[in-house]
């Protein structure tokens, strides 16, 4: 069950948020996990009968996870304040796959932040084993609505 915690925080809801829980919070970094299930709709036509998790949605649970933890730095609480909207995606490396029943151990730091632009890098591990890395940044947008 998703927290009410991260509802609060993004505007992300399902199918479309690839983070269950919060695992640790700290100023400058956040670790989250999700479980990756057979019946999450991206598998019915990623690579039938050899299901992987497509990288860009891997990657997409970092983004999600830094967005968390720029909405909780700033106090940004159900659109107040901004949503997290990513801006710039570097150095994205993909070393292995995600299959059903991983469960994805997404980190994110908080590299700077630079006249409201923040910059971060996270990995995604499964079982202690890195899966992708990638730096990106995010603004805070005005404007824009929980629903």
């Amino acid at each position: 069950m998703i927290s009410e915690e991260i509802y609060q925080a993004i505007p992300h809801r399902h199918p479309f948020l690839f983070v269950d829980a919060i695992c640790e919070l700290s100023e400058d970094r956040i670790k989250t996990t999700k479980k990756v299930r057979a019946e999450d709709p991206f598998f019915q036509g990623h690579y039938p009968g050899n299901p992987i998790m497509p990288g860009v949605l891997i990657c997409e649970s970092i983004f999600q996870s830094g967005a968390i933890l720029i909405a909780k730095k700033t106090g940004s609480v159900a659109g107040q304040g901004g949503v997290p909207v990513l801006t710039r995606i570097q150095d994205a490396k993909f070393r292995s796959m995600i299959k059903p029943d991983d469960v994805m151990e997404t980190e994110v730091e908080m590299i700077e932040t630079l006249g409201g632009v923040y910059f971060l890098k996270g990995k995604v591990a499964v079982s202690g084993k890195t899966v992708v890395t990638a730096k990106f940044s995010c603004t805070l947008v005005q404007g824009q609505g929980r629903g």
